[in-house]
């Protein structure tokens, strides 16, 4: 069984399910059982996906920053402007 610790490392991956970085189908089932028999380990799953639910829920009440979206431009428009010379 995988211990809180080794739990801890993989659980941001897991919950992700980042394509870039997956895990193996053998730890998933070793940490998915450590997830069910570990209380706090569980209730740290359950906050993540709580806490991302409602980032979810509010970006879609509030745009983008208007600020951070032009400053975004700007740093695009300056690296193809140095792409190009």
């Amino acid at each position: 069984m995988l211990s809180c610790h080794v739990t801890a490392e993989r659980l941001q991956r897991y919950l992700d399910a980042d394509p870039s970085a997956p895990l193996e189908p053998a730890e998933i089932r070793r940490l998915e059982t450590h997830l069910a028999e570990c209380d706090r380990c569980a209730s740290a799953v359950a906050d993540y996906r709580s806490m991302r639910w409602a980032m979810l829920r509010l970006s879609r009440l509030v745009g983008p920053d208007p600020a951070a979206v032009a400053r975004l431009h700007r740093a695009v428009d300056t690296l193809l402007e140095e792409d190009r010379r």
